[in-house]
């Protein structure tokens, strides 16, 4: 029997949904609390409430619809794309076997285990680590100081000047030295680009269009940003790719990136900028040793920030 169409019994789908939670370290993230009491009082039902209902009870132990969304993110992505109506019994029976487990695992000595103790220590660790670094950070984030970063290194800054050109490529110098000597007698440069261009870009007339000066290899961008707009090389310019043969169309200052364009950049960076400090303030006033692996003292890492500043587009 196939379970709503992917293939999976209903047994052996709960398995596999199972083992991924064991082997991912999954931990619903529930609204109760750890002891497996409910995690609302009877009789205070509110607009909240009826928005976030309790799909299932175990022991006592409500389990809301936000946690089946929360299970849901931990999923392989080919069941993260399955109807909601399909992936419902099947996250909330995950959910009721997670809290069954967990309600029979506490009721052995398994939580001795000092294997087991160094675990649990280890997650709560992690958890507390990530709570305190989300608490730093977040505050850095705010949609206005993103706002303000995009003014002060963008809108606020000078863009590298651009150079929109086109260019016939040829294999040697002497054909390229042919083609110059037909602009010269008045031939048209994208004609000849069509015709006798090896680029990829031949077939729309040798277009470039517009480019920084190191967004190109060296000589071809010496020789394009060196031309005044509507003129064209003399000689052949030499590269690696073979003759080049360049018409300059015009020369700006690159215009700033929209807001969205680089909203995401500017957001990464401020994060891993957010993140350094709270990792260097950590550090502040800690005795901290280091040691090569035949224990002999290392010296403690720069921690320095990196830069601040994201590449442009």
């Amino acid at each position: 029997m196939k379970w709503y169409g992917f293939g999976y019994s209903a047994a052996a789908f709960s398995a596999v949904a199972l083992s991924f939670v064991l082997g991912s370290g999954f931990a619903t993230a529930a609204t109760g609390d750890a002891s497996g009491t409910a995690s609302a009082q009877p009789g205070k039902a509110s607009t909240a409430a009826s928005k976030d209902p309790v799909v299932a009870i175990v022991n006592g132990y409500k389990i809301h619809l936000s946690d089946l969304a929360k299970a849901a993110q931990s999923l392989p992505p080919q069941l993260q794309q399955a109807p909601p109506q399909e992936l419902y019994p099947v996250l909330l029976n995950r959910l009721v076997d997670e809290r069954a487990l967990l309600i029979k695992a506490r009721k052995t000595n398994v939580a001795k285990d000092p294997k087991v103790e160094r675990a649990m220590r280890e997650a709560a660790n992690r958890a507390l680590e990530a709570a305190y670094l989300r608490k730093e950070v977040r505050p850095e984030l705010s949609d206005a100081a993103v706002k303000a970063y995009y003014q002060k290194h963008y809108v606020g800054q000078k863009q590298p000047e651009e150079v929109k050109a086109r260019q016939i490529l040829v294999k040697t110098q002497a054909e390229a030295e042919k083609i110059i000597d037909q602009l010269n007698k008045g031939a048209k440069f994208s004609e000849l680009a069509i015709k006798d261009s090896i680029d990829p870009g031949a077939k729309n007339g040798g277009e470039l269009g517009w480019f920084t000066k190191d967004e190109m290899v060296k000589p071809f961008a010496d020789a394009a940003f060196a031309l005044k707009p509507g003129t064209y090389t003399k000689t052949p310019v030499q590269s690696q790719f073979g003759w080049h043969i360049i018409k300059s169309q015009g020369k700006r200052e690159k215009p700033a990136p929209s807001f969205d364009e680089v909203k995401d950049k500017i957001r990464q960076t401020m994060t891993d900028a957010a993140i350094t400090a709270a990792l260097q303030n950590a550090r502040a006033g800690l005795t901290i040793k280091l040691f090569n692996p035949d224990g002999s003292p290392a010296t403690l890492p720069d921690a320095s920030a990196p830069n601040s500043a994201p590449a442009k587009n």
